[in-house]
């Protein structure tokens, strides 16, 4: 162990028995935040962190406590100060310190050959040296630091000036608010870096999306570049991006005695120990073209196993006095290129367009292309999600189309290629009746969807039922789509309640099914009515109601059916529940057949009481009643709203005289400034709240 990490550890363990024993002093403030700013770095730079969250949080706590009750103390690049108070009005231009070039492309091999020809014989050299580092596929951004302080984020922009985006630039954990280039005898310092959203965030990201009935985006690329031009820096926070920091661009020293980099691998290196997410688990130094050949093949083989997108490798001469004496052209320099994988994106026809029901009646367009294969993958169907995507792309019959796929991301078409249109292109004409059924659809006036309203239409029936019997609803194997679709047409499944009688001994008789698959298929049927209540409301396939939404309804309710006496104002006081779920949920249980048939799926067996409601008793928050807040940063909803019934405490679903204690956790909203005004109600923080609930 080095003497500085012995040091930190050794703060860490001093600071947290104060914060125990007392309270943290102001004494001890720069020294907690110098503690503070390595954690951060290690958690979110080198995810290995060396504190738990909770030891992490209770010192941030401490900090925010002095700077609150010493606010003459707050500095700017305290690990407190990342967060901006309010939205950002514009964006104004500002200029890099230098332009911002492209890069020159490859694609091959011999691309690269020629482009180390050129390097040999613009140095006189027999062989190169060149770092070799991932090109990332994101947004690019230029960070300014003036004395070891982060002063300027802006984006590329035309490549001379860009957008200054410095609120949220300090929102991504991977940018340094502060760093020791002093300590290298350097005084302002402009580093290049790309912005990225990982995919399982993006995943997680367009899940939200797709519960608020919202197209997803295509891919992080875009996801990581809108994010960056939010208003809102909060919110911009919540969108979990990172950085990767590949060049210092631009410095000037103190004086005599300055340790300027003499390489690109050690100025990244640079990067590193200052706390920046530079590519050094990822880069390679290497002397020769077919050695950077070889690895970047190697690499391309393997890309689907970074957890976030890149198209290629970049290629730059190691040696910064190489780059001096090649220098650049007014497009890009001379002493670096991009070699591109094989193309995410390619074109195709498109041929027609095809439409599917969903199962709440969302009419989906989905285009049908002749077949290319984009990354390893033919693409055949590309969903075009709604009418206004097909009039806003101004696409048409026998258009040809260009269609990207980014990893394991949906393809999407990106555009049609008007200027090659001979004339024989035809408009797409949305349908005004369900394909499946026949009947007249519906558009709502604030909504981009049609839909078909008749809850019988064979199409919604089906859907409804595959979404019924699914994984993540009541889990029903060995119930799939393909023996859902067969016992439809067989007359066996027309409703929900079906599921529950259907007749085995007929089914026994069709080919492919034994006695053992006939047995496992009963068992699952009957195991999935003891389902917990938030699984069949997830289930019952209500618009905009996705599992989270689900659970926030049944924790709300001791049986489903009183759900039908929420009016949308009282939905609207749940967790996350806004106009358009609340409205959603109220019309479902006023519709007197769903209401028919969550009776008779009781009467079948399923299980509709909520047993959370049944609270334990004799804890030590028995009689009180509990409603959280914000986001935690210890504990998820869920686990917290376990332990308060398993402590004999309840929840309940809004802030009025009967709430006894509302738990606040970050970016807290309307609960908290509610609770404000009813003097009975008691708020506290999540730390509060968990010394509570200890025996």
């Amino acid at each position: 162990m080095t003497s500085q990490l012995l040091q930190i550890q050794e703060h860490t363990t001093a600071l947290l028995k104060a914060a125990q024993q007392g309270g943290i002093t102001t004494d001890d403030i720069n020294t907690l935040r110098e503690v503070l700013r390595f954690h951060e770095y290690r958690y979110y730079v080198m995810a290995d962190p060396l504190v738990s969250d909770f030891e992490y949080d209770t010192l941030y706590k401490s900090l925010e406590k002095l700077e609150t009750e010493n606010p003459d103390l707050i500095i700017p690049n305290s690990p407190t100060q990342r967060v901006a108070k309010g939205l950002t009005k514009d964006f104004p231009t500002v200029a890099h310190l230098v332009p911002m070039l492209s890069l020159d492309n490859s694609y091959n091999s011999e691309d690269l050959l020629d482009f180390d020809r050129k390097v040999r014989e613009g140095t006189g050299l027999s062989e190169i040296e060149y770092c070799v580092e991932p090109k990332f596929d994101g947004a690019s951004l230029s960070l300014v630091y003036e004395g070891d302080r982060l002063v300027r984020g802006a984006t590329r922009g035309d490549g001379v000036q860009g957008d200054d985006i410095t609120p949220n630039v300090r929102q991504i954990r991977t940018i340094p608010l502060t760093a020791n280039f002093s300590k290298y005898g350097l005084q302002t310092v402009e580093i290049r870096g790309e912005v990225l959203i990982t995919k399982q965030n993006f995943r997680l990201f367009n899940e939200a999306l797709a519960e608020q009935g919202t197209p997803p985006l295509a891919n992080p690329r875009n996801a990581a570049a809108g994010s960056l031009r939010i208003k809102d820096p909060l919110e911009v926070r919540r969108r979990r991006l990172e950085a990767f920091t590949y060049q210092i661009s631009y410095y000037t020293t103190t004086g005599a005695g300055a340790q300027e980099p003499r390489t690109h691998s050690e100025a990244l290196q640079m990067l590193w120990d200052q706390g920046f997410r530079s590519p050094m688990r990822e880069l390679k130094v290497l002397k020769g073209i077919q050695a950077v050949i070889d690895y970047c093949n190697d690499f391309e083989a393997h890309r689907d196993d970074l957890p976030y997108e890149i198209d290629g490798m970049v290629i730059k001469v190691n040696e910064f006095a190489l780059h001096d004496r090649l220098g650049m052209t007014t497009h890009h320099p001379r002493w670096a290129i991009a070699y591109k994988f094989k193309a995410r994106q390619a074109t195709s026809k498109l041929l027609r367009v095809e439409y599917q029901v969903g199962r709440t009646g969302n009419i989906g367009p989905v285009a049908k292309i002749e077949p290319v294969s984009i990354g390893g993958v033919t693409v055949g169907s590309v969903s075009l999600f709604n009418e206004d995507v097909i009039r806003e792309k101004d696409l048409r019959i026998g258009d040809t189309v260009l269609v990207e796929r980014a990893g394991d991301v949906i393809p999407y078409i990106v555009k049609s290629l008007h200027e090659v249109r001979n004339g024989s292109e035809q408009p797409i004409i949305f349908p005004s009746h369900c394909p499946a059924c026949g009947d007249e659809l519906y558009r709502a006036e604030e909504e981009a969807a049609w839909r078909c309203t008749n809850l019988n239409c064979s199409a919604q029936v089906l859907e409804r039922l595959m979404h019924f019997a699914s994984k993540d609803a009541m889990d029903i194997r060995g119930l799939g789509d393909a023996n859902i679709k067969k016992f439809y047409e067989l007359g066996w499944l027309k409703s929900l309640a079906d599921v529950y009688r259907l007749p085995f001994e007929e089914i026994g008789k069709l080919e492919g099914f034994g006695k053992k698959s006939i047995d496992n298929l009963q068992s699952a049927i009957e195991k999935s009515k003891a389902q917990p209540l938030h699984r069949l409301l997830f289930a019952l396939g209500i618009r905009f109601v996705g599992e989270t939404t689900a659970k926030t309804l049944a924790h709300a309710v001791s049986h489903l059916l009183e759900l039908q006496h929420f009016s949308q104002e009282q939905l609207m006081t749940l967790e996350d529940i806004g106009p358009k779920v609340a409205s959603s949920v109220f019309q479902f249980f006023s519709n007197d057949d769903n209401i028919a048939l969550i009776k008779e799926l009781e009467g079948l067996g399923l299980q509709l009481q909520n047993e959370q409601k049944t609270h334990a008793t004799g804890g030590n928050l028995e009689g009180l009643t509990f409603l959280f807040t914000g986001t935690l940063a210890k504990l998820k909803r869920s686990d917290a709203e376990a332990m308060v019934e398993a402590n004999g405490g309840a929840i309940v679903s809004g802030v009025s005289s009967k709430l006894s204690y509302l738990v606040v956790g970050e970016d807290a909203g309307s609960k908290l400034e509610k609770a404000k005004k009813i003097n009975s109600v008691r708020i506290i923080s999540e730390d509060e709240f968990l010394k509570m609930v200890q025996p």
